[in-house]
């Protein structure tokens, strides 16, 4: 499985970014991709999670009616669009995947990460 996000930058507070994950490699069509992030002294935090399976998605309550997850079969590849940013969702952002029916919030479950992108949110 090989798992490569894209889309990050820098923005102003207030605007918009969207991150993609292009997954290769898998082999079910019961897969869960999720978004997680890592800032410098922060831990890592789970962001939302999306079941290909059944389209099921979940998010963290720091990002509920900010952001938007969403996956487009056809091509393997799962956005993040991300509005109204924050300086505190400055961080470096990774998608990661596992087998099963139901996505958690939870990077135990995940066995396969991406190597991340930055997203940098000025105020």
């Amino acid at each position: 499985v090989r798992l490569v996000e894209s889309g990050g930058g820098l923005v102003t507070a207030g605007g918009s970014l969207r991150l993609s994950c292009a997954a290769a490699g898998i082999v079910s069509s019961r897969v869960n991709i999720g978004w997680f992030r890592l800032a410098p002294g922060r831990e890592r935090e789970a962001v939302s999670c999306i079941s290909r399976y059944n389209g099921a998605a979940r998010y963290a309550d720091s990002v509920k009616d900010r952001f938007t997850i969403s996956s487009d079969n056809s091509n393997g590849t799962v956005s993040l669009l991300m509005n109204n940013l924050r300086p505190e969702d400055t961080a470096t952002y990774y998608c990661a995947m596992y087998y099963g029916m139901g996505c958690l919030l939870d990077f135990r479950q995940y066995a396969h990460w991406g190597r991340g992108t930055q997203v940098t949110v000025s105020s």
